[in-house]
């Protein structure tokens, strides 16, 4: 009986694995996750089912199937201020999203899932997770400020960096530096009775804000009345000056100009209804009426 050896015949295993094992080094190496299965065919499959059980079903199976890729992707984010299993939410909604949109004739699904999953999360943040609603261009500024801080602190014994030094490593200006850094502070409100000061006689920030000035509105009452006062006759304001500035009763006023009590009631009733009616005439909107109160 013959017996096959070595020597007997050509070794076409490693002569035909050679080549393969070339080819697989020259092409590029594309990184796959543990996370990432094999559903090439139930995509084929979802794509050709029309709206019903069936396809809910197929849809179902396949979001159980890239679940994990999706909270792997929301745990990059933690410790920014939101639970893990809020994020892990997040995601699920963007893996559905993502599997609802995806089209099998145009790649690998791995590659469309992992931008739609991330942008559905950052855009969480950017909506949901403000106290205020701040413009997205100032959120934008804020990033790029905190990612250079950090890179530029990343060595021990880095000087906090100055707007000039962010300005230079992100090419922004030092102005939108600055608007990124006040954002740093602007994630979150306080509350207007949180404690500022932890000694017995500790305030909240309520008791740090001003209160109603009413000397502004005498301020605006007077600057409203002078050109009306210019307007009046003489013997009128000078009724005026002394009644309101000297305090002089109108019986005083009467003796002094030689004419009744009752006349200088009259004249001072008669001026400040013109004076009044002079100003709230040039408050008026041009074309428009008196705005009730």
């Amino acid at each position: 009986m013959l017996i096959d050896t070595p020597t007997d015949r050509p070794d076409t295993t490693t002569a035909t694995a050679a080549p393969a094992r070339r080819r697989h080094d020259d092409a590029p190496a594309r990184r796959r996750h543990d996370d990432a299965p094999e559903t090439a065919a139930l995509f084929t499959r979802l794509a050709a089912l029309e709206d019903g059980p069936e396809r809910d079903a197929v849809r179902g199976e396949l979001v159980t199937a890239w679940l994990p890729m999706a909270h792997r992707i929301a745990g990059r984010f933690r410790d920014r201020g939101e639970s893990v299993e809020d994020l892990r939410q997040v995601a699920a909604l963007g893996l559905v999203k993502a599997i609802d949109r995806f089209d099998p004739a145009r790649g690998a699904f791995e590659s469309y899932a992992v931008p739609t999953i991330t942008g559905e999360v950052k855009r969480h943040f950017r909506d949901r997770m403000w106290a205020l609603r701040v413009p997205r261009r100032v959120q934008e500024l804020r990033n790029k400020v905190r990612v250079a801080r950090r890179e530029l602190t990343q060595n021990p014994g880095s000087p906090e960096p100055s707007v000039a030094d962010i300005a230079a490593h992100t090419g922004l200006t030092d102005e939108e530096v600055s608007a990124g850094m006040e954002a740093l502070e602007s994630f979150s409100t306080l509350s207007l009775d949180a404690e500022l000061s932890s000694d017995d006689d500790g305030y909240s920030l309520a008791d740090t804000l001003g209160a109603s000035d009413s000397s502004y509105d005498v301020v605006v009452d007077r600057e409203s009345a002078k050109a009306g006062l210019r307007r009046l006759p003489e013997r009128e304001r000078a009724i005026l000056y002394m009644r309101f500035f000297e305090d002089m009763t109108q019986s005083r006023i009467a003796d002094r100009l030689g004419i009744s009590q009752m006349h200088v009631s009259r004249l001072i009733s008669r001026s400040c209804a013109r004076i009044r009616a002079e100003a709230m005439e040039e408050r008026r909107p041009r074309g428009g009426h008196t705005p009730s109160v």
